[in-house]
């Protein structure tokens, strides 16, 4: 009963601390950007009789470092609900309505030529705005969300945990970086099999438990990559305390399964993800409240060091 009970209150503190972000990337700048211009006041030179004050380079140096987390919050929300999401709603539910409008008008005396027109309109203009519009959108988004998700993450863990640590070598990052990309891809695919499970509740239970995991993976990788945890370590940590990672997952799980769209879904996820790198620096798992891990990982672990061992070579990672 007391396990059931610590299992409970993990999944809800995980729940509660996912959200704390919201409120904490609205002060975190300036007290990051204080703390920065504390730490470098100006240099004087002496020249003789005269005192030179040198401080542009420092002012150029505080103006690169300066934390924008709740700029590139704000610029995530731009492009990707403003912009992305905004035109795929406006294409589908303004103009191809109003399309569909003019063709009733125009073959009015002939309602069966206009839907005839329609069928092979609406996919031809479906497939146009998709090719050109959609899909290098999609694309410039991921690589730009990547490179604000990681200035966010950095000064998240600045304003929490100082100087990161990283990893030992250059290989080694590389390495871990790679190893981790393949077994995420690999473990929401297993998600994605197991939603098929053919028993009520079942594998929509268990779809939904993976995609918490996998959403709060994400989220502390890059405070954990910074605190130069290995990806066993990192794997080993959430399935050992299961039960606060699935609650801090929850929320953007949920959220993004709402959406039928993958890509509205993906406008979503970028969309809330940077308050969950927040929360994900300011949370502290808690720990030791299930003696059973929820080993989910093993599989897609086992499969991609099989992947690595026929490719690149052997990789010792469990």
């Amino acid at each position: 009963m007391d396990s059931t009970a610590g299992i409970i209150r993990s999944i809800y503190w995980g729940f509660v601390d996912s959200l704390r972000g919201a409120i904490v990337l609205f002060y975190m700048d300036k007290r990051i950007n204080e703390k920065l211009h504390k730490q470098s006041p100006s240099k004087l030179e002496i020249y003789g009789k005269d005192t030179v004050v040198v401080h542009n380079t420092t002012r150029h140096y505080n103006e690169l470092r300066k934390s924008k987390v709740l700029k590139r919050t704000v610029q995530c929300c731009a492009l990707n609900g403003g912009v992305f999401w905004a035109s795929i709603s406006i294409f589908e539910c303004g103009l191809l309505p109003f399309l569909k409008y003019l063709l009733t008008i125009i073959f009015g005396h002939s309602p069966g030529m206009g839907m005839t027109v329609w069928s092979w309109t609406k996919p031809f203009l479906s497939l146009t705005f998709g090719t050109v519009w959609v899909l290098p959108l999609f694309l410039l988004s991921r690589v730009v969300n990547c490179l604000w998700f990681q200035d966010i993450a950095d000064s998240a863990y600045r304003y929490r945990q100082g100087r990161p640590l990283l990893l030992s070598s250059m290989s080694k990052l590389v390495a871990d970086t790679l190893f981790s990309i393949v077994v995420q891809v690999l473990f929401l695919g297993q998600g994605m099999l197991v939603s098929r499970i053919p028993i009520p509740l079942v594998g929509d239970i268990l779809a939904l438990v993976h995609m918490c995991l996998l959403y709060a993976l994400y989220a502390f990788e890059y405070k954990w990559f910074n605190m130069g945890w290995e990806l066993h370590k990192r794997l080993s940590f959430i399935e050992t305390n299961w039960p606060y990672f699935v609650g801090f997952g929850l929320p953007l799980a949920v959220l993004t399964q709402l959406p039928n769209s993958y890509v509205i879904s993906g406008c979503v996820f970028s969309i809330l993800f940077p308050v969950f790198i927040v929360s994900g620096n300011e949370a502290e798992p808690v720990t030791g409240v299930c003696d059973y891990p929820l080993n989910l990982f093993s599989p897609v672990i086992a499969i991609a060091n099989t992947l690595f061992n026929k490719t690149i070579g052997p990789v010792n990672r469990r």
